[in-house]
């Protein structure tokens, strides 16, 4: 547009009534939000990159569509574009994306996402678990230092499916076993003293389990502190690194440098933060654990809309890898 036509526009804009500038006000909040997205997509597709059908590196710049670069593959004749092979592929809406990225940086609801964006509640569902899909999978690689672990139990749950793999219970009722019962899911948490975090869902939990979780974890020059757990003491004992226990329940918090206050102060913030969401489904429980740990790690700044958008690209900045 020229500038001569810019100035017609903008002097045009008195003109209009008030609920016509909503509409005007919605329609650049729209595109602004499209624009975003499209320049945190592109920002991530500028990495070196290889053809997603062939791995081929043999590629060169094939116009555009819809706003995002596409590149063709010399080798496989075939055209992509920084979407391609991601959990956002084929997704529509793009100018709602950032609106999707700012709910979950606040952790909002179904019902809260789907008023705020309008959009149906299966749409915001299905787009939770595609964003959340890479950042469930991101986590440290390795605990340095000291490192702290203690298993965590979350009620099997068997939301919205038909079936249910267990007696029924009351509606917000407890296990008919204990909390290591099979109606309850391990999950293995361990951070080290500069905040990387790991959460993992053990099959079951015994020291093999543990074991085999801790193995890629933990270099042999790191001490282990634990609360005295037997399976975690034999786990450590196996992998042959040095362990310290502090015996919590007897009452004993701290002993020198040796104490598990960190990875319990995350359980908690963790379990505390789970509790809006009235029970999640235990096949989706490792994209709530990441999404967490997304969330943690961004501090109390707050996590970004466009760091949200990156990680559910792929993009590892926003958490806690090493």
């Amino acid at each position: 547009m020229r500038q001569q036509q810019m100035t017609r526009l903008i002097h045009s804009l008195p003109q209009l009534t008030h609920h016509q500038l909503q509409q005007l006000a919605s329609s650049l909040q729209a595109l602004l939000d499209h624009s975003q997205a499209i320049a945190v997509l592109e920002a991530h597709g500028d990495a070196p990159r290889a053809c997603p059908h062939c791995s081929s590196s043999l590629l060169v710049k094939n116009g555009s569509a819809n706003g995002l670069q596409r590149f063709k593959c010399r080798h496989c004749a075939r055209t992509f574009n920084a979407l391609t092979g991601t959990p956002l592929a084929r997704l529509h809406l793009r100018d709602k994306w950032m609106g999707q990225a700012q709910a979950l940086g606040e952790g909002l609801s179904l019902n809260q996402v789907a008023q705020r964006l309008g959009i149906a509640q299966s749409t915001a569902f299905r787009w939770r678990h595609r964003f959340l899909a890479c950042p469930s999978h991101q986590q440290a690689h390795q605990l340095v230092g000291i490192a702290e672990a203690d298993e965590s139990y979350f009620l099997v749950s068997c939301k919205g499916q038909r079936g249910l793999l267990r007696r029924p219970r009351r509606r917000g009722g407890k296990a008919l076993a204990g909390c290591k019962g099979s109606e309850y899911t391990p999950v293995l948490m361990a951070r080290d003293r500069a905040g990387a975090t790991v959460n993992l869902i053990l099959q079951t939990n015994k020291a093999v389990s543990v074991q085999a979780a801790l193995k890629p974890l933990l270099p042999p020059d790191t001490i282990l502190c634990t609360d005295g757990s037997v399976t975690l003491a034999s786990a450590a004992r196996l992998l042959g690194v040095q362990h310290r226990a502090v015996n919590v329940s007897r009452g004993q918090r701290v002993k020198g440098p040796w104490h598990v206050q960190n990875v319990n102060a995350y359980v908690s913030r963790l379990r505390g933060w789970m509790q809006r969401f009235k029970g999640v489904a235990t096949k989706y429980l490792d994209s709530y654990l990441g999404w967490f740990r997304m969330l943690d790690r961004s501090g109390p700044t707050g996590l970004q809309p466009a760091l949200v958008l990156g990680a559910a690209m792929g993009n590892q900045s926003v958490t806690s890898i090493r």
